[in-house]
């Protein structure tokens, strides 16, 4: 299941917007290709894939990947200077990593 940062609503309470741009005869046939091997239709295929382009960008201000010592480091620092009574904290410090 894909996980999403836009709120839902149900169809009948979106208001929908105008986008409107332009693109090179290339950069649309290989869009209409993809269109077409997907079984969409083109304005789904381009505003599926900004919609993910845009969340990734997104989340990728919200999250950061530490490797080996950056991790342990950070960890150390976390433990060592807790937030007092803080029950967020202590329940991600506990929390296995998702890739364990």
């Amino acid at each position: 299941m894909a996980t999403t940062l836009l709120p839902l609503k149900t169809a009948a309470t979106e208001k929908t917007v105008p986008i409107n741009m332009r693109v090179d005869f290339r950069k649309r046939d290989l869009i209409d290709m993809a269109v077409a091997i997907s079984g969409s239709d083109r304005t789904s295929f381009i505003l599926d894939a900004a919609c993910k382009k845009a969340e990734e960008v997104i989340l990728n201000q919200r999250l950061f990947s530490l490797a080996g010592r950056e991790f342990d480091a950070f960890e150390q620092a976390l433990q060592s200077n807790p937030v007092k009574n803080s029950e967020c904290l202590r329940q991600l410090l506990e929390r296995p990593p998702r890739w364990s």
